[in-house]
């Protein structure tokens, strides 16, 4: 019996109006057929543009999540702004229920946190205002406070406020909530963040979502490549 929450995503291909339009000409469209997650933790990788976010967010609004993130209680609207993708997924669910859950976008966390404010439930997220805190503080008190565990959380580019060192913080917080029958799905362009162990990693090249180890997802071998030549890569960067 498989008691993860998200088990698989399928995209009906034959019911699709047209590749050649948004979103479905996206490369992450494209190379949609279906997608088996992981237990734990799915990464999805790849290239600017290539279409990370807007299956991670038609993956949510499947789910039941605000398009602009959240929890499924939180209901706001700012701009509609979500593709039609999700009307085109079906999930494969588990036969356990999450008791909590969580949409991450970073570009629309700021509304997130206003819709919050407004209603008034700051004391999940550690009785401050998310406002009243850097955009980093924002995001682990989000993580550490809000998620409870037992939950699926979606998180589009959680690194997007945290210094290396607070991502490290981030894979410990993962890790705890992991072991409290969590289920993470991250797109992420982060080299620290997608190191945590014995995940499912699938990374996005043209039109092919492949899995592949950690060591060879590009963001890796880039980071090492710089990091460990990075005079040379400079010089050749500017020349």
């Amino acid at each position: 019996m498989n008691d993860q929450y998200l088990i698989e995503i399928r995209l009906r291909r034959s019911d699709m109006p047209s590749f050649d339009d948004y979103p479905f000409a996206l490369p992450a469209v494209r190379a949609l057929s279906s997608l088996e997650l992981h237990p734990a933790v799915t990464f999805i990788v790849g290239d600017n543009g290539a279409g990370k976010s807007t299956l991670l967010e038609a993956i949510a609004v499947a789910w039941g999540f605000n398009p602009e993130g959240g929890t499924k209680n939180l209901s706001f609207k700012t701009r509609p702004s979500h593709s039609e993708l999700w009307k085109y997924l079906t999930l494969s669910r588990g036969v356990r229920r999450a008791r909590d859950g969580f949409f991450l976008r970073a570009e629309s966390f700021y509304n997130v946190a206003s819709a919050i404010d407004r209603i008034g439930v700051e004391d999940s997220y550690g009785g401050v205002s998310l406002h009243a805190q850097s955009h980093g503080e924002s995001f682990l008190a989000l993580i550490t406070k809000r998620f409870g565990g037992s939950g699926l959380y979606i998180l589009d580019e959680p690194e997007a406020a945290l210094s290396p060192t607070t991502q490290m913080s981030f894979i410990t917080r993962m890790h705890q909530l992991v072991g409290q029958s969590s289920q993470f799905i991250i797109a992420t362009h982060s080299p620290i963040v997608m190191a945590y162990p014995n995940a499912t990693i699938y990374q996005l090249e043209g039109d092919e979502l492949t899995s592949v180890q950690y060591t060879e997802t590009e963001h890796y071998t880039v980071a090492r490549d710089f990091l460990t030549h990075h005079e040379r890569m400079l010089k050749l960067l500017m020349e």
